[in-house]
């Protein structure tokens, strides 16, 4: 378990979000400008934490599109690898501050805190391009790409982590929704953060719930569901599971309870960054955590 306090930076989070929602905007294929400057922003950020940056480069609907990774090398078992990763795109006609600039922001933060750390294993920080329509499900997705090549390659990934949506949250009655019949097991107050799985990886997610609980109060509710409930599937975690890899997605819940889902409303002002920046806070310290258990 680290010893290291980390606190998330609340300007940090805002400005990483105003620059991708605000001045970048809409960024996808249909946009290459907009695409390029949010890769080269987030590859920037990087460098001046210290890391060396990874691209993974492929054509998408004929644009040059970029997975990015930044990694940092386990001491004891450096073959074995925990992914965290955010989808940095937008979906057309949304500046997508929620979703998903605001989990983008959290990867950033991560990074900047856990930079310098000594774990165990390998953890790799990855942004990744094209997670949505028409990508999304199909062979150009970004993660997609990725967890291919790195089963391919062998690669021993023991968790994956999908930051999706983290910044939208409501303590008014009923703001919070959910599939059939889970209502009657959660809250109807959309002021927590959810960890959701496929039902195989229903163990690593009970380690990351712990592993966030034991270092942070903020409110988490999880759920390990089959893959076709409407949301379980729908982010980067659905790539590794494809690849026989265990993943977890950490979200807000989405359009379960951000009415402004996929609209051109879903604008940095509406985030809560205080919130925000617990959950980051939270997040950095059950990855360092999870970089050192003895097993997962």
């Amino acid at each position: 378990m680290s010893s290291t306090p980390f606190t998330a930076d609340t300007e940090m989070l805002k400005k990483h979000v105003h620059v991708l929602a605000a001045e970048i905007g809409e960024r996808n294929v249909w946009r290459p400008p907009a695409l390029a400057a949010a890769e080269a922003y987030i590859e920037g950020q990087w460098l001046a934490q210290g890391y060396s940056v990874a691209a993974q480069r492929y054509a998408a609907e004929g644009v040059d599109s970029a997975n990015l990774e930044a990694s940092i090398p386990g001491t004891l078992k450096p073959d074995e690898f925990i992914v965290v990763g955010a989808h940095y795109d937008s979906v057309q006609g949304s500046p997508g501050a929620d979703d998903n600039a605001s989990a983008v922001a959290a990867l950033l933060e991560i990074s900047r805190l856990l930079a310098g750390i000594r774990a165990a294993r390998t953890l790799r920080l990855v942004a990744f391009v094209n997670e949505e329509p028409p990508f999304f499900f199909w062979g150009n997705m970004g993660s997609a790409i990725y967890a291919k090549a790195a089963r391919r390659r062998g690669d021993d990934i023991r968790a994956m982590f999908s930051l999706e949506m983290l910044g939208y949250f409501s303590d008014e009655r009923h703001s919070q929704r959910y599939p059939p019949l889970l209502r009657h097991f959660y809250p109807d107050r959309g002021n927590f953060i959810g960890f959701v799985s496929n039902l195989r990886s229903r163990s690593l997610l009970k380690q990351a719930v712990a592993a966030f609980r034991s270092r942070s109060d903020f409110p988490a509710e999880s759920a390990a569901l089959p893959a076709w409930i409407p949301g379980v599937a729908w982010s980067d975690q659905l790539s590794f599971w494809r690849q026989g890899y265990r993943g977890v997605m950490v979200t807000d819940t989405a359009f379960y309870r951000n009415p402004y889902y996929h609209t051109p409303l879903d604008t940095p002002d509406r985030l809560d960054y205080s919130r925000l920046a617990s959950v980051t806070s939270g997040l950095a310290h059950a990855f360092a955590d999870l970089g050192n258990c003895s097993s997962i």
